[in-house]
């Protein structure tokens, strides 16, 4: 029921978070095409982030960190490829969007007393 919850909340956190940003849209603002795209996201989060995390280690470590939003950016960018309707204009977009959507949903989720893990 919590992972119900949590994809519920992602999916308007990515709705707010694309009404917000210029350069990523959402056909129609259709919340759909933003489930399809919490649900995409999920799965590459669970699946692909770590193997990219990994194998970036080196600079991960060079950067102090700031690689991760690299990582990020190039998820969302996966996204707009695997999900009809969801565009992003370029890497900066997706960066950003990436960077508000976990502030947005970190907000929804303290706000709905929904937990991590």
């Amino acid at each position: 029921m919590n992972f119900i919850i949590k994809l519920i909340l992602s999916t308007v956190a990515v709705l707010i978070t694309a009404w917000l940003l210029p350069g990523v849209s959402i056909d129609g603002n259709s919340f759909f095409t933003a489930f399809i795209l919490a649900i995409v996201l999920a799965f590459l989060n669970a699946v692909l982030k770590p193997i990219l995390v990994f194998l970036t280690i080196p600079v991960t470590i060079l950067t102090l960190g700031f690689f991760y939003l690299v990582i990020n950016a190039l998820i969302i960018i996966l996204a707009k490829y695997m999900v009809e309707g969801f565009h992003v204009n370029g890497f900066f977009p997706a960066l950003l969007f990436s960077i508000v959507l976990s502030f947005i949903s970190s907000i929804l989720d303290a706000l709905a007393g929904v937990k991590k893990g």
